[in-house]
C-alpha cells in the first residue's frame, strides 16, 4: 500500500521562527515513528526569513541543524517568493507547523487552500479569527464566554495626535485601572505584550505595542490561576484534561514560554471537578465560536477567591516543543505524541473530504 506523502512546512517569517523548527523537528520524529513510518512518506519544506520556500533536501538540513538557514538578508527578487519547489506539486496532505504572522492568521491557510490539498488545522476565517485579538475576543463575546474587561486601541490614536494620547491614557486608567496588559492584536507568544503598573508605563507599553501592530488591545489585569485545555477534532471535537501553568516571572512571556526550567506545567490541574468540566465545556465552545479544526489550544484564568472563569485566548496552531502544553495535556488525556499526530493527518483529511462535498 502506497505511502501518504506529508508536506510539513516550517520556519516563516514571524518571530517564532526558531520555534517553528523545533516543532517540526517534534512532528518528523513522530511521523518517522514505528507506527507512523509505513503510512507517512514526509517532505519537509523550510520557509526562510526572507519568505523563501527550500526543497526537502534543504528543509531536512535545517531539520537535522535545528537552527534557520542564513541567506544573508532579505531578498531583493520578490518573484522568488513564488517559487514553490517541485515537490510541493506531489504532496496529498500539509502539515503546517508555522506559528505567528504569516503562519495562524489564514495567510499560509489560504494558500494551502488554494492548492486543493488538505491541511492540518483550522481554515482561512477561523485562524485569522484566532489571531486577530480583538476579532477573537468579539466571537467569544457572541458566545457568551465570559472574559475580563479590555480596551481596543488604534496605533493612531497612540502616534498621530499629541491630544488625543493623554485622553486615552485617562481612559483606559479609568475604565480598566492597575495593572492591566498591554497587546499588539497579531502577533503570538507573548511577543510585544507589557504589563504596566503606572502611567509611565503604559505610556511606553502603548508606543512599544504600537511598533509592532497597528490594533492594540488593553486588558485588565487580575489575579488568578492560567488554565489551558487542548481540542481536537472537527465538528464533533473533544476537550483534553486541564493543565496549569506557574512561573516566577511577571508574566507569561516569551523568555518564560520558551526557557526549559521558567514555568511549571501540573497536568492534570489540581481543580475542583466542576471547574475543570467547566473549563472544558467552554474550550469546546471557543473552539466551535472561532470555526475551528484539527487542534486548538484554550486559555483560560480561574479567579479561586470568587470562582470565575474568563476566557483568555485561543491558539488555533499551538506549538509541539518538548516544553509545549498542547501535546503534554493529551499525552496526559491517553493520547501519545505520535498517535496525535496520527489523528491532526486523519482530521485533516476528513474535513477537505467534507468540504469537497458541499
Amino acid at each position: 500500500m502506497a505511502k501518504l506523502r506529508v508536506g510539513l512546512l516550517f520556519g516563516g517569517r514571524s518571530g517564532e521562527h526558531e520555534v517553528s523548527i523545533i516543532s517540526a523537528r517534534a512532528i518528523a520524529k513522530a511521523l518517522a515513528g514505528e507506527s507512523n513510518a509505513q503510512k507517512y512518506e514526509t517532505l519537509p519544506f523550510y520557509i526562510d526569513k526572507d519568505g523563501l520556500w527550500h526543497s526537502p533536501a534543504v528543509a531536512q538540513q535545517v531539520l537535522d541543524a535545528g537552527v534557520p538557514r542564513n541567506e544573508g538578508g532579505e531578498t531583493g527578487d520578490r518573484a522568488k517568493l513564488w517559487q514553490f519547489p517541485a515537490e510541493a506539486g506531489t504532496v496529498e496532505v500539509w502539515f503546517p507547523i508555522l506559528h505567528g504572522p504569516n503562519g495562524e492568521d489564514g495567510t499560509i491557510q489560504g494558500l494551502l487552500t488554494l492548492m486543493q490539498v488538505p491541511f492540518v488545522g483550522t481554515g482561512v476565517m477561523g485562524s485569522a479569527v484566532g489571531m486577530d485579538k480583538l476579532a477573537m475576543k468579539t466571537a467569544f463575546s457572541r458566545a457568551d464566554l465570559p472574559q475580563v474587561k479590555y480596551m481596543a486601541v488604534t496605533r493612531s490614536q497612540v502616534w498621530s495626535n499629541p491630544c488625543v494620547f493623554p485622553k486615552l491614557c485617562d481612559e483606559i486608567e479609568q475604565n480598566l485601572g492597575y495593572p492591566c496588559f498591554v497587546k499588539p492584536a497579531n502577533l503570538g507568544s507573548s511577543v510585544g505584550i507589557s504589563k504596566v503598573r503606572s502611567r509611565s508605563e503604559l505610556e511606553a507599553a502603548l508606543d512599544s505595542a504600537a511598533s509592532y501592530d497597528r490594533r492594540l488591545i488593553v486588558e485588565a489585569g487580575v489575579v488568578a490561576r492560567e488554565v489551558e485545555c487542548a481540542v481536537l477534532g472537527n465538528d464533533n471535537a473533544k476537550a483534553s484534561v486541564v493543565g496549569e501553568i506557574t512561573y516566577e516571572s511577571d508574566f507569561y512571556d516569551y523568555e518564560t514560554k520558551y526557557t526549559d526550567g521558567k514555568a511549571s506545567l501540573f497536568i492534570p490541574a489540581e481543580l475542583p471537578e466542576s471547574v475543570a468540566t467547566q473549563v472544558q465545556e467552554m474550550a469546546i465552545r471557543a473552539f466551535e465560536a472561532v470555526d475551528g479544526a484539527g487542534l486548538s489550544r484554550v486559555d483560560f484564568f480561574y479567579v479561586e477567591a470568587t470562582g470565575e472563569i474568563f476566557i483568555n485566548e485561543i491558539n488555533t496552531l499551538p506549538g509541539f516543543t518538548a516544553l509545549s502544553m498542547y501535546p503534554q495535556l493529551w499525552a496526559k488525556t491517553g493520547v501519545s505524541f505520535t498517535e496525535l499526530v496520527d489523528r491532526l493527518i486523519e482530521l485533516a483529511i476528513e474535513r477537505h473530504t467534507d468540504k469537497s462535498k458541499e
